[in-house]
């Protein structure tokens, strides 16, 4: 199996939403899309799965050795080296990649989140980093577009966050701040109970807003000379943003018992509109 086959195979296995996006793109930008894609995968699981902290940190640490050996030129694992051709062609900074692994040691050490600062730090190492480097793949002539990579990673992350929130709470991870918890009289049992569904409504609503105006700024910041190029980056927006309205649409019970998705074929729908230059999102 080559490196590329390996990250192909890896991204296949996640049944992402961005997989979709995936089948515009010329083969150069994704086989480095989907590289990329693949470290996030090998990174996140790390968070995800490994329960003993000591080892999840070990493994992450061995992840920060391999971004320094990949752009030192001497990377050993397939992803690194799927990635290695693309990194001085779309110019992609290891700044972003260390952060990236900070964001998922965040996840090995944290479960709770005091405050909306704490937790949009979380967001921007996991999700904005992601964005950015992507941005650099797809190409642009403003660096603004960066602004507007950085908020749609925002808007993604606190999307999956509201999607994810009772499969989340059953693993003992609370993403809300408590702060906000704490002004809606909800208490970390609740959640963890999935109890009180007009609170859990309520709290849905504020975050629903919260990732809206995300959005809102990530399309106002996006440069109309790169629109074009960040395409697939609007083709990911549209489908989270759908998504995001069927959330809150559903009942509160329903959100926390049952994962909210679209079919497949809704996706491929709001992908080709939005390479016709349709939008769900307005600007903030």
């Amino acid at each position: 199996m080559t490196p590329q086959e390996y990250c192909q195979q890896k991204t296949k296995e996640s049944h992402s939403n961005f997989l979709t996006a995936f089948i515009f793109l010329k083969k150069e930008k994704r086989e480095a899309l989907t590289a990329l894609y693949a470290f996030c995968r090998e990174v996140d699981d790390i968070a995800d799965e490994c329960l003993d902290h000591e080892v999840a940190s070990s493994k992450l640490n061995w992840w920060r050795e391999e971004i320094e050996r990949l752009f030192k030129g001497a990377p050993q694992h397939p992803v690194s080296k799927a990635l290695h051709p693309f990194i001085s062609l779309f110019e992609l900074s290891k700044a972003h990649f260390d952060e990236i692994i900070d964001g998922m040691e965040m996840d090995v050490k944290l479960n709770r989140y005091e405050s909306f600062k704490q937790l949009q730090l979380y967001c921007y190492r996991v999700a904005s980093c992601v964005g950015i480097l992507s941005a650099h793949i797809f190409g642009f002539k403003n660096k603004n577009t960066l602004k507007f990579a950085h908020n749609l990673g925002i808007a993604l992350q606190l999307t999956n966050i509201i999607r994810d929130l009772g499969e989340d709470a059953r693993r003992g991870r609370i993403y809300i701040p408590l702060d906000e918890l704490a002004k809606l009289g909800i208490s970390e049992e609740e959640i963890i109970s999935l109890k009180n569904g007009e609170k859990i409504k309520a709290l849905v609503k504020s975050q629903v807003e919260r990732a809206k105006q995300f959005y809102g700024l990530a399309i106002e910041s996006l440069p109309s000379e790169d629109k074009k190029s960040q395409k697939i980056g609007l083709v990911m927006g549209n489908i989270y943003y759908v998504l995001l309205n069927k959330i809150e649409k559903d009942d509160p019970e329903k959100i926390l018992n049952q994962k909210t998705t679209l079919p497949w074929f809704r996706k491929l729908i709001i992908s080709i509109l939005t390479m016709l230059d349709f939008s769900w999102i307005n600007k903030a």
